[in-house]
């Protein structure tokens, strides 16, 4: 869902190292971590460090960034960051040990945009490990301090409401 939001796939990888923990980087190291070339994570730690969302710092010849801590919107974009590794990594893991899933849908409160604590998934698709579904729920659970509840159907009905956060 971050990437509806931020269209560049390098500012996204910057913000989930800056703001999932206080990570610090600098250019050569973060373009060797994201596989990027380091034109293009420059462009976007000069972004960020311009928006202020970032500060950069002198170590010797390096210059190494990190968080700012002070700006406005600091614990609103970790707290975003934080929501999306949770759903991220439970959707990555879905995919690519689950079976045969077509779709992943958001349901319920979160797919309203309210934080109720609990998010609601559909899988759609046919011979879903569902033992290891549970095991990846509870792993969420304690990453992310949010109750997962998963239905898997067949087919989706297409009455109901949702956010389609994988498949077509």
């Amino acid at each position: 869902m971050l990437d509806s939001l931020v269209t560049s796939k390098t500012r996204i990888k910057l913000l989930l190292k800056f703001f999932s923990h206080a990570n610090s980087g600098y250019l050569r190291s973060l373009a060797k971590d994201f596989d990027e070339s380091t034109n293009s994570v420059r462009v976007e730690l000069n972004r960020l460090t311009e928006a202020g969302l970032l500060v950069a710092e002198d170590e010797g010849k390096t210059k190494v960034y990190k968080a700012n801590q002070s700006h406005p919107f600091f614990e609103e974009i970790k707290g975003m960051v934080s929501k999306f590794l949770g759903l991220d990594d439970l959707l990555e893991k879905v995919v690519k040990r689950m079976g045969n899933v077509e779709k992943a849908i958001i349901t319920g409160d979160y797919a309203n945009g309210i934080d109720s604590g609990t998010i609601q998934m559909t899988l759609i698709g046919k011979d879903i490990d569902l033992e290891y579904l549970d095991f990846l729920i509870q792993k969420t659970y304690e990453k992310i301090n949010r109750k997962v509840e998963v239905k898997v159907m067949l087919e989706w009905d297409n009455q109901q409401k949702g956010i389609l956060v994988y498949g077509k």
